[in-house]
């Protein structure tokens, strides 16, 4: 065995739990088990392609010889439909130097991080949530680390964040949110922008700002009467200090296609472009172009997101509709109702009862095997998001869901948590 050190990053860095998880449930799945995979991010095509109007412009966008590279900060084309779409739908002005293309949301984290924090740096959190911990990780920051809780939506609050904020550099924020579907409120929101300004206007000209990442990759795909809020609308001095992460990977179903944009302050995008030239992480000519032309059709947009979204809420409110129903049955179990996204906040509260053979569940790990080996019930822990190891909250993603076996796999989940007790 090789036992050579590589770098103190290399050595130290851990890979996603969640990626993990899913490539074992395909492992089993490819060997002929029957397992509801609710674990991934993404969508089965089959099930929930892209719009069609898209996928009609990458294909032209290729027939007509975009295979070159594209600009580092992304093409003017769809950074002026960008800025467009934005002004429209959100009633947010930012100009084509203050929006940044990559191919996906990933990058444009990265570079973020990179551009701000320094090593020991303070960046504040909540758990559970996607990523936080690793991209703290590559710049050596000084983890400050909110649990949220069931009473909050697991959406941390300006209360929580308070007696962290005195100088932190960069506050990451998500709403929607990924795992919890859960949203922020509009006064709670407002509450986290004030403490922000606060505290920015309490440094001195020279002192580094504290910035907010506010990652709304969702923010298309909220239902009922849930709305989208975010820190710039609600506290337009929040503009200098907010860089927002988006993408068409979630709300388009485009998760393979990687086009992503970051809007922000132009002094950090410029950093962030600059970041990006090294890595290569660029947006594809054709997908760019594609999107370019898609994003501005409005019907187009709209009549896809409606069927879309509809989709998804039926899929949501079924198996939400299905754990309240067992709940009534005295099962221990539980969830949040649907609010956003393509995840629902489910609990199996099961830790110290005993299996039909006799095995005593121990841990929350313990329980999340018992759900997939009993009632292949795949489901991804909170746990693998930060949350600490006794958590009893889960994240199922619709992503993959076939309707017709919502009440399948419902029938098995009650079978496999009759025999506990």
């Amino acid at each position: 065995m090789d036992e050579s050190k590589l770098s103190q990053l290399a050595e130290t860095l851990i890979g996603s739990e969640i990626v993990k998880l899913g490539a074992e449930i395909k492992e089993r799945i490819k060997a002929g088990e029957k397992i509801y995979n609710f674990t991934v991010g993404d969508f089965d095509p089959q099930i929930f392609p892209i719009p069609q109007s898209l996928e009609d412009e990458i294909i032209i966008a290729y027939k007509n010889k975009f295979t070159n590279y594209p600009a580092a900060e992304g093409n003017i084309d769809l950074r002026e439909a960008l800025s467009d779409f934005i002004s429209k739908e959100q009633k947010l002005n930012y100009s084509t130097s203050e929006i940044l293309v990559a191919s996906g949301g990933r990058p444009l984290i990265y570079s973020l991080f990179r551009a701000i924090c320094d090593e020991g740096d303070k960046v504040i959190y909540g758990v559970p949530s996607w990523n936080n911990n690793h991209y703290s990780h590559f710049v050596g920051a000084n983890h400050v680390v909110i649990e949220a809780n069931y009473e909050n939506n697991f959406m941390i609050s300006a209360a929580d964040l308070k007696p962290h904020i005195k100088g932190a550099t960069l506050l990451s924020l998500c709403s929607p949110q990924n795992p919890t579907g859960t949203t922020f409120s509009k006064d709670e929101l407002t509450a986290i922008c004030n403490l922000v300004v606060e505290e920015n206007e309490s440094r001195k000209p020279e002192d580094k700002k504290l910035y907010v990442m506010f990652d709304q990759m969702y923010w298309c795909l909220t239902y009922g009467n849930i709305e989208h809020y975010n820190p710039v609308s609600l506290c337009p001095a929040m503009k200098e200090y907010t860089i927002f992460i988006d993408a068409i990977s979630k709300v388009f179903a485009a998760t393979g296609v990687r086009v992503g944009w970051a809007m922000g302050p132009q002094k950090v995008i410029g950093k962030m472009k600059t970041l990006l030239t090294h890595l290569g992480a660029w947006a594809p000519m054709a997908e760019q172009k594609a999107v370019a032309k898609f994003i501005v059709q409005t019907d187009s947009v709209n009549s896809y997101l409606a069927h879309f979204k509809s989709e998804i809420e039926l899929r949501l409110v079924a198996i939400y509709d299905g754990i309240q129903k067992l709940r009534n049955e005295g099962f221990a179990i539980n969830a949040i109702a649907p609010q956003a996204a393509i995840y629902l906040t489910i609990q199996f509260d099961l830790v110290n009862k005993t299996t039909k053979g006799g095995l005593k569940l121990n841990t929350q790990s313990d329980v999340t095997s018992y759900l997939l080996n009993n009632a292949g019930l795949a489901v991804v822990p909170f746990y693998a998001f930060g949350a600490s190891p006794n958590s009893n909250w889960y994240r199922l993603s619709i992503g993959t869901c076939k309707k017709e076996e919502i009440g399948d796999m419902f029938k098995n989940l009650r079978q496999t948590l009759l025999e506990l007790h």
